[in-house]
């Protein structure tokens, strides 16, 4: 009876969900891939990874309460387990924090590079699999439809405070906006959102952001080391924000998918054209958080808003790869640094990414796949 009462629980959430949020041109673009994954997967075998088999990973609103309580008690338990990278990073205190780490130290190489879809991806995989080996969590990796809250992020599942969110907005605080370094007037500040102070609702009110800032978007205390992997235990802070989130409608995502036919375009407006105002929508979903650290391009994992915000760019990636696999699961391009710098070569598929301590180096061309990808351990689609 307990069974049943989950499952019935669970299918009538859904059916919730799809009379409140009916597909966009996105859903329907991936809906209308399937087909073509289908037909590539009986022509090219992945071994025991078959559509069948392949893990779902399901966006946030499509859980039910009980399923994000789930998430968020993993996401807890991650945050209450001691921390691997002490040694090199006194200020972490946690598993969770390890993956800060991570990405501090590797943003230079892993953004506006051949290694940014990659890594990411490999980096997302590794946390589920961290919360599923670790926390006992018996779900995967929801995702983000940015579409879904973008018109009221702050009253939106996501950020409505309850137990099944991922927490509150930040208390209002009297800010100026949010800078966009690099990008031209007017689009170098987006205006203040309802929020800025510390989050005091939901599954996170109590949550210690231990290392950062680096590159802060909002007004907080400095780091005692400057390489930002110091103890600087603060709340955590967010301005969740509707003017950000207005580029991250489904249209951005559709056209950003479909008229951009090389990895190189697909990339470089997926994570924004700053000299020329245009955010991206990776920028957009970052700061639609905003605040600390959410913020900042170095410590933004350090807010868990951040895994919900990847998956689905991986899933935008998927999408697009899903438009022409036979050429664009090996299609990479840009070099091996931040937007080539310092200057360096064109990336390849042979090219290594890695987790630091966390995990070991592969190729990138183990990476790009979502089926049989990582020598089989990614074995996964979007629902």
């Amino acid at each position: 009876m307990v069974q049943f009462t989950t499952w019935a629980t669970a299918f009538l959430v859904g059916l919730a969900a799809a009379a409140e949020y009916p597909p966009d041109v996105v859903d329907k673009l991936a809906e209308s891939s399937l087909p073509k994954l289908k037909e590539y997967l009986e022509k090219n075998p992945q071994g025991s990874c078959t559509y069948e088999t392949a893990v779902k990973r399901r966006e946030w609103s499509n859980l039910s309460v009980q399923e994000r309580k789930d998430y968020t008690d993993a996401v807890l338990c991650l945050m209450s387990k001691p921390a691997l990278t002490s040694a090199q990073a006194p200020g972490a205190k946690s598993r969770f924090d390890d993956y800060v780490v991570i990405h501090i130290q590797q943003t230079p190489r892993n953004h506006g590079s051949t290694f940014f879809l990659p890594w990411h991806r490999y980096y997302v995989w590794h946390y589920e699999n961290a919360l599923r080996t670790e926390c006992n969590y018996k779900g995967y990796q929801p995702y983000w439809n940015w579409d879904r809250y973008a018109k009221d992020p702050a009253n939106s599942p996501l950020f409505d405070g309850s137990e099944g969110s991922m927490g509150g907005n930040g208390a209002k605080v009297t800010h100026q906006g949010i800078p966009i370094p690099g990008a031209p007037s007017p689009y170098n500040m987006i205006p203040p959102g309802s929020g800025g102070g510390c989050v005091t609702t939901g599954p996170f009110k109590n949550m210690s952001v231990n290392v950062g800032p680096l590159a802060p978007s909002l007004q907080t205390t400095r780091n005692p080391q400057s390489d930002g992997l110091g103890y600087n235990p603060r709340c955590l802070r967010r301005d969740v924000n509707k003017n950000a989130a207005a580029v991250t409608t489904a249209n951005y995502t559709y056209d950003l998918i479909t008229a951009n036919k090389e990895i190189y375009w697909f990339q470089t407006v997926m994570e924004g054209q700053f000299p020329q105002g245009k955010w991206g929508v990776h920028a957009g979903g970052h700061y639609t958080v905003s605040g600390d650290p959410a913020g900042d391009f170095y410590v933004s994992p350090g807010d868990p808003m951040f895994w919900l915000h990847h998956t689905m760019i991986d899933r935008v990636w998927w999408i697009w790869q899903m438009q022409d696999l036979e050429k664009r699961l090996t299609q990479v391009s840009m070099t091996r640094t931040m937007n080539n710098f310092p200057p360096s070569a064109n990336g390849t598929l042979d090219d290594l990414s890695g987790l630091g301590v966390l995990a070991e180096d592969v190729k990138v061309r183990e990476l790009m796949s979502t089926m049989g990808g990582l020598g089989g351990k990614f074995c996964y689609v979007y629902d």
